[in-house]
C-alpha cells in the first residue's frame, strides 16, 4: 500500500453553476455570491491539506442572449484570475424547454445549458494526477457523472504507487434534497457558517443593472 504523504498538495476544482445551485437551495442565497478560494482554504485548513491552487469552472451566457448575467461572470472571473485562481469558461447554450405546470397547461421558457463544464472538470482531475500535481483532489460538485473520474484515479494512484484522495464538498442543510457527494469519493459537506465565512462581498452587477 502506497504511503500517505505527510504534506497533502490539494488543487480544488469548483464547478460554479453546482455550487450556486446547492447554495440556492441550501441556504436561499440567489446569485452565486461565493468566494472559491475562501472555502477551498477553509476546507484544506480544516483537514490540513495543503492548497497549491483553485480552479473554477462556469458556462456564462452570450451577451446577446443575457447581458446582465454575461456581464456579472465577466467581473467576477476577472476578479478571480487576479487572485490567482484558474478561470475555465464556456458559453451557454439555450434551447427551449417545456413544463407542465400543477394546473395542467404547458409553459414553454428558454434555458441555458452548460455544455463540457464536466469534462473539462473530468480532463483536468485526471490529468493533473498524471503529472503527479496533487494529493488531493478537492472537487466542489455534486456531479455524479465525476465518480468515473474518481475512480480513474484510484487506477492511476495505484499505476503510480501513490497515495490520492478525491473528495468532494457541497452546501447542504435541513432544506437540501440532495444530500449525497460525488460516489467514490469522501464527502464534506459545508454548512451554512462555512459558506458565510466565505462570501464575496464585491458588487459585480452592472452599473446600469444597479
Amino acid at each position: 500500500m502506497a504511503k500517505e504523504p505527510q504534506i497533502k498538495r490539494t488543487i480544488a476544482f469548483v464547478d460554479g453553476q453546482n455550487l450556486f445551485h446547492a447554495a440556492r437551495e441550501a441556504f436561499g442565497y440567489t446569485y452565486p455570491n461565493y468566494d472559491p478560494h475562501c472555502l477551498a482554504k477553509t476546507i484544506c485548513d480544516y483537514k490540513s491539506w495543503q492548497l497549491t491552487q483553485t480552479r473554477f469552472y462556469t458556462g456564462v451566457p452570450d451577451p446577446t442572449d443575457d447581458r446582465f448575467w454575461y456581464e456579472f461572470w465577466s467581473a467576477k472571473l476577472g476578479a478571480m484570475g487576479r487572485q490567482g485562481i484558474v478561470v475555465y469558461s464556456r458559453s451557454l447554450r439555450y434551447r427551449n424547454q417545456r413544463v407542465r405546470l400543477p394546473n395542467g397547461t404547458e409553459h414553454t421558457f428558454l434555458a441555458g445549458e452548460e455544455k463540457g463544464i464536466d469534462v473539462r472538470i473530468a480532463i483536468d482531475v485526471i490529468r493533473l494526477a498524471h503529472r503527479n500535481e496533487y494529493d488531493v483532489a478537492l472537487i466542489f460538485s455534486q456531479d455524479q457523472d465525476l465518480s468515473e473520474v474518481a475512480e480513474e484515479v484510484g487506477t492511476i494512484a495505484r499505476e503510480q504507487h501513490r497515495w490520492i484522495k478525491v473528495a468532494s464538498a457541497f452546501p447542504i442543510s435541513p432544506t437540501s434534497r440532495n444530500r449525497r457527494g460525488i460516489e467514490k469519493t469522501d464527502w464534506i459537506p459545508i454548512d451554512r457558517a462555512t459558506y458565510d465565512a466565505c462570501l464575496d462581498r464585491r458588487d459585480y452587477r452592472p452599473r446600469w443593472s444597479r
